[in-house]
């Protein structure tokens, strides 16, 4: 019977305010009357309440979900509320039943005994390594909502980086995409009607206008083929490159070498090197052991092994600056910053000042690449479209001065 009490299900609702504007919702409850009186103690008519299908239920915790979750919880904790209720305040107050269920089942290892950090340790799809050690040091030094603070900052910054790399990549990448289906649609549908046009003609076409119309030809007989080949290759590629580690260095390796990306993607990893270390540093995490977590939010697999090789240097009595000196894979400027942080004993100000620097030159970055790109993409477009058009043309000029 308690565990049938304990158990909820996600509600739809509809309902009008006290000024009479609608509004809808959804809410995990245990019953259709649970949601009818919650809602009225909201001030809240209640107009129709409906249970959701199953499959509705399950959607997906993304990395923006738990930054949101992380900073909830941190301010309610700073704010004095127990645990658990703040569980059931973010919990229920969250849209995404997926979220819900996951703080739901979070909530009851910690009711029954265990740690958080053992909890958010069964799933691990959510809560990484640095994750679950940030909050393992916190409830053992006591000060769990200071080390929640500090770990909703890092990943709000660490999303940041990362939004901010799709939006410098997705516009070319778009662009790029648009223009080979317009390529496409021209090759198959438009030239052929230019091709029975020209057949008339009984004269020789222009060079440019024959490579066309064979390019087109090849497109007509074999397009199954060719979108079939880009899809697979992509798909296989990808696949390829989430699973073999031979692969993500080779290409992570090319990724930085990129003559305008590498240097922003060089960047942004640096940031959040240093932004990890940082955050793992100051929440008295020993230097080997951050270097562990560090390694795997790197989010480049050469600086994955660049940071492996300097937890092993460092475990042998070697200091952290002559160990990412002996890397070769960061700046003069961090190497310094680093060294005067050792000396001083304020490594972790000194990376968070170091993080700052390279978020910022990020920002710059790509500001600097989306004005940049945006004339280059417009003289591939004009270059692809127009020489089409010209090349489709160039007869019909030919027999206007003919005439």
């Amino acid at each position: 019977m308690a565990a049938k009490a304990t158990k909820q299900i996600a509600y739809s609702w509809e309902g009008t305010d006290k000024k009479g504007r609608r509004l809808k919702g959804e809410m995990m409850a245990n019953g259709e009357a649970y949601v009818n009186a919650t809602l009225r103690r909201q001030g809240i008519n209640v107009i129709k309440v409906k249970k959701q299908n199953a499959f509705k239920t399950g959607g997906k915790v993304t990395d923006k979900d738990v930054t949101l979750f992380t900073r909830q919880l941190a301010t309610m904790m700073k704010a004095g509320v127990p645990l658990l209720q703040a569980f059931d305040i973010v919990g229920k107050g969250h849209n995404n039943p997926a979220v819900t269920k996951l703080l739901g089942d979070i909530k009851g290892d910690v009711e029954t005994g265990s740690s958080l950090s053992q909890a958010f340790r069964k799933f691990p799809l959510h809560f990484d390594a640095l994750f679950c050690n940030l909050v393992g040091a916190g409830e053992q030094a006591g000060i769990l909502d200071s080390l929640l603070d500090r770990l909703a900052t890092y990943k709000e910054k660490i999303q940041a980086i990362k939004s901010k790399i799709k939006s410098a990549l997705f516009y070319p990448i778009s662009i790029l995409v648009v223009a080979f289906v317009i390529t496409a649609v021209i090759m198959i549908f438009v030239i052929p009607a230019f091709k029975e046009l020209f057949s008339s003609f009984g004269a020789d076409l222009p060079a440019p206008t024959v490579f066309v119309m064979n390019l087109s030809d090849f497109f007509v007989a074999y397009w199954w083929a060719i979108f079939g080949a880009i899809g697979g290759g992509l798909w296989f590629f990808f696949y390829t490159w989430k699973r073999s580690i031979q692969m993500q260095s080779t290409m992570d390796r090319l990724l930085l070498k990129l003559p305008l990306f590498g240097d922003l993607i060089r960047k942004a990893t640096v940031a959040r090197f240093a932004r990890t270390l940082s955050t793992m540093f100051a929440a008295g995490v020993p230097l080997v052991e951050a270097l562990e977590s560090v390694a795997g939010a790197s989010g480049n697999r050469v600086y994955y092994d660049a940071t492996k090789k300097i937890q092993s240097e460092i475990s042998t009595g070697t200091s952290l600056t002559t160990a990412m000196q002996n890397s070769e894979v960061f700046p003069n400027m961090v190497l310094q910053m680093v060294a005067i942080g050792e000396e001083s004993g304020a490594l972790d100000s000194m990376l968070s000042k170091v993080a700052d620097f390279y978020e910022g030159e990020v920002d710059d970055a790509v500001a600097s690449l989306s004005s940049l790109m945006e004339p280059i993409i417009m003289v591939v477009l004009g270059v692809l479209i127009g020489g089409l058009v010209i090349a489709m043309y160039l007869p019909i000029f030919k027999m206007g001065q003919v005439v």
